[in-house]
């Protein structure tokens, strides 16, 4: 039986590579998923893409924080200092991977591009995100090429499942 006075190890190189993996999944499909949910309405004036994007910016540091707060419970046993904001630190992957995102609609609120349809390059930013995390995680793993391709295609299928969604629910 494990020492519940134990100290927590440090997390390995590993757990590293996994939290960037999830948390760049994990933001790139709440990203798709947002803007798909913002958009239902036919909201694409300059003013409502400005709105979206702080939204966006809002749920994406909400969701960090709260990811970083679960893994610091989910921990059980005597906790060090600091320990808390490192939980939440590790997070940031899941930030950075809807940034883009974020950057996109801002974009199209502040005139750079046409405001209607910015949901669609934000789609296709997100899908190919998802592409290229799943090449990589099985490459990191050691896949073969194909494996890896086949891996980066499933997971890009998630970001398509929501593109369809919207055009579904639009």
């Amino acid at each position: 039986m494990a020492d519940p006075t134990a100290p927590v190890p440090p997390r390995s190189a590993h757990d590293a590579r996994s939290l960037l993996l999830f948390g760049g999944v994990y933001g790139a499909v709440v990203a798709s998923a947002m803007v798909a949910a913002l958009t239902v309405h036919g909201h694409d004036s300059a003013a409502s893409r400005r709105y979206d994007a702080a939204w966006l910016l809002v749920t994406a540091f909400a969701s960090a924080l709260a990811h970083g707060y679960a893994h610091y419970i989910a921990e059980r046993g005597p906790h060090r200092r600091g320990q808390a904001l490192r939980a939440l630190a590790a997070e940031w992957p899941l930030v950075v991977a809807m940034l883009p995102t974020a950057l996109i609609l801002a974009g199209a609120g502040w005139g750079w591009w046409p405001a209607d349809g910015a949901e669609y390059p934000a789609f296709v930013f997100n899908v190919g995100l998802l592409f290229v995390l799943g090449l990589v995680s099985a490459r990191w793993a050691g896949r073969r090429w194909a494996i890896a391709l086949a891996t980066g295609l499933g997971d890009a299928l998630l970001g398509l499942i929501v593109v369809v969604a919207n055009a579904i629910i639009k």
